[in-house]
């Protein structure tokens, strides 16, 4: 299951039924847990701990350090759940300052040249696709899905359910549900299309498309929407994920 080119450290724990392909390179306290498969030429690095069922493909770099300018050499990490595929030349950094970690859940899809910088938070079934590039600390919520060329601007927050455009460049935090496209990225509308593939109801979306103008079309401040929002969570539960991100969005929301 592990080819005879594939340098592995000494320190490095792997389950019994990994398969590691040729000149494959895995360094020192690396943890990889059962069914995961590391094709040729995959490099992964110190303190990287990834978890079962995982594909991933040649020339990925994975738990390098971090590309910020304050790091000093501190011990930080990196975390993959279960079952993402990682596609060829992507590259996952380690977190920043001492004991910090990047942290990716379960069932991603990551394309080629995809690039997750230190300190992210990535959740589940997220999508992102070629060359879709998230700065440090960024957060990215279940079932996002960034499209070609994309990049979202460091302390940013992409909500659940949320679709960036191609090429969309994010500054602020981009709600739940909340389809952005541009340079800055803008909203368009909710991400109907995945809201229909991911099972919502048409009562739901027409829920949530008043929530969205709620927010974007009345021109309230972000105060006044929570409070006409809280009153539509009655009808739809799904309001309170808008509630919520609202309140605790730092960056402003794209507008």
């Amino acid at each position: 299951m592990i080819h005879p080119t594939a340098i592995i450290d000494p320190t490095a724990s792997i389950a019994p039924n990994v398969e590691i392909g040729p000149w494959t390179v895995i360094g020192a306290n690396v943890e990889i847990d059962e069914g995961t498969w590391i094709g040729p030429h995959v490099v992964i690095q110190e303190s990287t701990k990834i978890g079962k069922d995982n594909q991933i493909f040649q020339f990925t770099s994975i738990g390098a350090m971090t590309q910020d300018k304050k790091f000093r050499g501190e011990k930080t990490y990196l975390e993959i759940g279960d079952r993402n595929v990682i596609r060829e030349f992507c590259t996952m950094n380690r977190g920043t300052s001492k004991d910090s970690v990047t942290r990716i859940g379960n069932d991603n899809l990551f394309m080629a040249y995809v690039h997750i910088a230190h300190d992210c938070q990535v959740g589940n079934h997220t999508i992102f696709a070629n060359n879709a590039s998230i700065a440090g600390h960024v957060k990215i919520d279940d079932f996002a899905i960034l499209s070609a060329f994309s990049g979202v601007f460091q302390f940013c927050h992409v909500g659940k359910h949320s679709f960036l455009a191609m090429g969309t460049l994010v500054e602020k935090d981009v709600p739940p549900f909340v389809k952005a496209w541009g340079h800055p990225g803008k909203p368009f509308g909710l991400n109907t299309i995945g809201m229909k593939r991911y099972g919502f109801s048409m009562e739901t979306m027409l829920n949530l498309r008043r929530a969205y103008k709620t927010i974007y079309r009345k021109g309230l401040i972000i105060k006044s929407a929570i409070e006409q929002l809280q009153q539509m969570v009655i009808d739809c539960a799904e309001v309170q994920l808008f509630i919520d991100f609202l309140n605790q969005s730092e960056r402003g929301i794209v507008r």
